[in-house]
């Protein structure tokens, strides 16, 4: 609802220039991390998660590129409007569309880069809106994995709502190596591709 509600006063014009000028976004999202830290830091259950995780950890950023992977790989041969290394590299955004659109658009068009933007949002907006139910349907990593890179920002205070603060933790840990990947990972499918 607030989503929607932004989008209409963004474009309705109902907000004053200083509010649109700014980096009030950055700082909303600011103090939700902060808050989500707070929360974390609160529980002294969330670093005996990790020790007993250990290189557990690992698995789920692994299964979460071959998920990706292995769902955008059928799809970008069915649309047969972009070849597979395309939808591979829109698929290795993980989220993190501000920067996988750009070194999409810069190391092939604007279309795809269009293409990377928007599949990376619809990945970040279906996890928002979805994350009580994808717990229920396919378990508590379910949101961590769908959410991608943002599971260690905009999506980290719904994951830790639907899934429980003792995700808080995996789900950092999990968007920081997705988001470290993105780069070299598009940068490296994006030469296949053109």
């Amino acid at each position: 609802m607030f989503f929607a509600a932004g989008v209409l006063f963004g474009y309705a014009g109902w907000l004053p220039a200083s509010v649109t000028e700014s980096d009030a976004s950055t700082y909303a999202l600011y103090l939700l991390m902060l808050l989500v830290g707070i929360s974390i830091g609160a529980d002294s259950r969330s670093l005996l998660i990790i020790k007993q995780q250990g290189a557990r950890l690992l698995l789920l950023p692994a299964a979460t590129i071959a998920g990706t992977f292995a769902g955008v790989l059928p799809v970008a041969l069915l649309m047969n409007t972009v070849s597979a290394a395309e939808g591979i590299a829109v698929g290795a955004g993980f989220g993190y569309y501000s920067l996988s659109s750009i070194i999409i658009t810069q190391m092939h068009s604007e279309s795809l880069g269009v293409i990377a933007l928007l599949s990376n949002i619809i990945r970040e907006i279906t996890t928002l809106l979805l994350a009580p139910l994808l717990v229920i349907w396919f378990g508590r990593l379910a949101p961590v994995a769908s959410a991608g890179a943002t599971s260690m920002d905009t999506t980290l205070p719904i994951i830790t709502t639907a899934s429980g603060k003792e995700f808080a933790i995996i789900a950092l840990f999990h968007g920081i190596v997705l988001t470290i990947l993105v780069p070299p990972l598009v940068t490296f499918i994006m030469t296949f591709a053109v």
